[in-house]
């Protein structure tokens, strides 16, 4: 069962998760250098493979508790990494089909899959704040891509980032509820871990059966430093963020925040000499209020009974 928070513990998850979305929304940023030049599966067992060299060693290092870190979580780890793997995957042959605003568009979904995956497997209650903070993130994720729904692409592409989102979805609740011994640190690592392996497999087997190669004169220091921060950044460090959130916050609640990546990726090339957008910012601030009404922060006002 996934233990939702505390009152005093709902602004850090908040935090948390706001944090998350913004390294993940970089790390989506830099995907875009380097998928015209690497296979979509060789790019993935890449990313994964990085994050996982950092993860492994840090574990070791902050906990040091063998008995953890070699125990019987690798098996259940291997497979839910596979699930996470397989997302993964699936977003970046999505996005290489189609570009970051449908992506975008597709992760809008990720508030009604996880909602739905708590109503049905640990019987959450659908309250008037839930829907009308559901609806309101969806509002305003939408708002933020008005000047861009022209640009939206359905299809082949659109399935698999909508498969990613599901995958990715399913796999962060499992993360949090299949391991109850392990730190958020330690589900992760053991999670994406089982993904690299499922990945560079992948990937190897594609690799040896076709001909397909990274065009390595057009990989540069540029593109370097974009892979470190869509695996180190992107994948790492913002997955340690989300899973503390999930802990906290729930699945459902949690991916309320994933429809402000499209103003978190407008701020960040603002930040780096773009235009600012108004209507991101607009969109945004509803997401905000609808998260906050979800959570309850914002109370509605009570019905009056019947005299």
């Amino acid at each position: 069962m996934i233990s939702f928070p505390r009152a005093g513990s709902t602004l850090g998850a908040n935090v948390l998760c706001t944090l998350s979305m913004i390294i993940w929304s970089a790390g989506i940023l830099a995907a875009d250098f380097l998928i015209p030049h690497v296979p979509a599966l060789q790019l993935s067992a890449a990313r994964i493979g990085l994050a996982v060299a950092v993860l492994l060693p840090l574990w070791w290092i902050i906990e040091r508790d063998r008995a953890r870190i070699t125990g019987g979580e690798w098996l259940r780890g291997l497979g839910i990494g596979a699930m996470l793997g397989l997302g993964a995957l699936c977003l970046l042959l999505g996005q290489g089909m189609t570009d970051a605003v449908t992506v975008a568009v597709i992760s809008a979904s990720m508030p009604v899959i996880g909602i739905a995956l708590e109503v049905v497997l640990d019987g959450r209650r659908i309250t008037a704040g839930i829907v009308i903070g559901v609806v309101l993130s969806l509002v305003g994720g939408a708002v933020t891509l008005l000047n861009k729904l022209g640009g939206l692409q359905v299809g082949l592409g659109a399935a698999l980032c909508f498969l990613s989102i599901l995958s990715f979805t399913l796999g962060s609740r499992l993360t949090v509820t299949a391991f109850p011994r392990l730190t958020p640190l330690g589900r992760t690592t053991v999670t994406l871990t089982g993904g690299a392996v499922v990945s560079i497999l992948v990937a190897g087997v594609a690799l040896a059966l076709d001909d397909a190669r990274p065009d390595w004169a057009a990989l540069g220091w540029r593109e370097f430093g974009a892979l470190l921060v869509f695996a180190i950044g992107g994948l790492a460090i913002s997955q340690i963020l989300w899973v503390v959130a999930v802990g906290r916050l729930g699945i459902g609640l949690s991916s309320l925040h994933i429809n402000l990546t499209p103003f978190y990726v407008m701020a960040i090339l603002f930040a780096l000499g773009g235009s600012w957008n108004w209507m991101q910012a607009l969109g945004a601030a509803v997401v905000g209020v609808g998260v906050l009404v979800a959570q309850g922060v914002i109370a509605l006002p009570a019905r009056r009974g019947r005299g």
